[in-house]
């Protein structure tokens, strides 16, 4: 009862937080996606940006272009993307706590990327800490069937159990399984 409380006492303070982030402007639609697995909700509060400069109307590189090779990127548009989970997920070798984080990615020119789940959340743009890194988790990289001109995340169930995230864009989607704690 206790865990459930502190929960939900933090996505009150980031919900309350969020009109404060907006009052910044936003260039991006924002979207909140999300899924219950295996009883755990898990959501991704993030902005989707458009392959098109949206001030000059032209296509833009995205994956070495706008997102560098070998830096780290806030893995969306404005406001830093949140990770929310109700329960602990893990990742590999790693848990993650019930709680709220930032992802962040960090593509490599090799196709390789990881996944960043940091513990500082709130920030604006691309203020980033990595002495805040709670883990850093590979991604799988695969070619998508048809290219997307505007960032999509996404929340779902592995076919194999547990369940997955998905960042998509251009012409490359980036996944990392989960599965939650018992």
């Amino acid at each position: 009862m206790n865990k459930l409380k502190s929960f939900l006492a933090l996505a009150a303070i980031i919900i309350s937080t969020l009109p404060l982030m907006a009052q910044q402007k936003r260039v991006s639609p924002h979207e909140t996606v999300g899924a219950v697995i295996d009883g755990c909700r898990v959501t991704v509060t993030y902005g989707r940006p458009y392959t098109k400069d949206p001030k000059s109307g032209e296509a833009r590189k995205i994956w070495g272009g706008l997102v560098p090779y070998g830096k780290v990127w806030r893995t969306g548009a404005d406001e830093a993307t949140i990770l929310i989970t109700q329960k602990p997920l893990v990742f590999g070798d790693t848990t993650v706590p019930a709680g709220a984080y930032t992802l962040y990615t960090l593509p490599q020119e090799d196709g390789s990327a990881k996944l960043i789940i940091n513990k500082e959340i709130g920030q604006w743009g691309t203020h980033y800490d990595d002495k805040q890194d709670l883990a850093r988790v590979d991604l799988k990289k695969d070619a998508l069937e048809k290219p997307l001109d505007q960032l999509a995340v996404a929340v779902s169930k592995n076919p194999s159990g547990g369940g997955m995230i998905k960042i998509m864009w251009e012409d490359t989607q980036y996944s990392v399984p989960f599965t939650v704690q018992k």
